[in-house]
């Protein structure tokens, strides 16, 4: 297990993931998702969207790719959202699921 001896450096971490330009990614995600919980219905007050639970966030144009919050964001299973071809660099190679190819 990592990190017996020692805390984990989420310092180190987090200034690492600004370094490789991660940080404004995760933050465009978690602004999306805020936009929908505000405006969203909140039946059991767990601060989720009723809308969005069980369900993931997807990005019109993928955020890898250029995209945006403003280019459109809609609300899928976390299945179809995350079955793109990936390079093995763990790249976006393809915005089509692997579902959309097979129904064609």
């Amino acid at each position: 297990m990592p990190y017996t001896k020692s805390p984990r450096p989420y310092g180190h971490e987090y200034e690492m993931e600004k370094k490789r330009g991660e940080h404004s990614d995760r933050m465009e995600r978690q602004r999306a998702r805020r936009a929908v919980d505000k405006t969203g219905k909140d039946a059991n007050g767990n601060g989720k969207a009723d809308t969005r639970e069980g369900k993931d966030i997807a990005h019109v144009k993928a955020l890898s790719k250029g995209g945006a919050n403003k280019d459109g964001t809609r609300i899928e299973t976390a299945a179809k959202n995350r079955s793109f071809k990936r390079s093995s660099s763990g790249a976006l190679v393809s915005e089509t699921s692997t579902k959309e190819r097979k129904k064609k």
